[in-house]
């Protein structure tokens, strides 16, 4: 049984509402039945940034998740706020490029993922969102790679067309990062 709550939250421009939309848009492609609700700061690149995303099985009644399966954080302040958001023995996924603190829950699985590292050496820094999402499916299984990047060429467009390959190797290399360092 699909019932997936998660929030994803870190600095506007970060891409953490393009890391939503995909989640949501990809669920819609399944069949399921899912909700993206978008929350922004007072400025929006910079600023703090979150979304929440509900992809279930049975109907989705409300944009409120008062506690997650899985929360992404990108930053710091994201960090702060939402750890306590996930619920027991769901996941955290931590941009350990970014946050260097641990996180103090010992009821859940923590994953630390160097993303903007990752997204470094692919040459473009703005690829980290699209590590995360590699290694959140490499822990879930939610979705395969191909869909993600189906529902990337929907979102982007033709103008946007050019960036298809990079984002499907940032969704790889979270994928590979993921099953080396929590997996093996």
């Amino acid at each position: 049984m699909i019932d997936e709550k998660i929030i994803c939250a870190g600095f506007g421009g970060q891409g953490v509402m393009l890391m939503g939309q995909l989640l949501a848009y990809a669920a819609n492609e399944c069949n399921l039945n899912t909700l993206w609700y978008p929350s922004y700061g007072p400025e929006t690149r910079g600023g703090t940034a979150n979304c929440s995303v509900t992809i279930s099985e049975n109907p989705v009644n409300s944009p409120v998740i008062s506690k997650a399966d899985t929360v992404i954080v990108m930053n710091k302040p994201s960090l702060d706020k939402f750890e306590v958001k996930v619920k027991p023995n769901g996941r955290l996924f931590i941009n350990s490029s970014l946050v260097e603190q641990k996180s103090n829950r010992n009821d859940i699985e923590v994953f630390y993922i160097p993303v903007n590292e990752i997204a470094g050496k692919l040459g473009n820094f703005k690829v980290a969102n699209m590590v995360m999402i590699g290694a959140y499916l490499a822990k879930t299984n939610l979705f395969d790679d191909e869909l993600i990047i189906k529902m990337l060429q929907k979102i982007f467009g033709e103008s946007k067309a050019h960036l298809i390959s990079l984002n499907h190797e940032a969704l790889k290399a979270g994928r590979e990062y993921f099953n080396k360092n929590y997996l093996a």
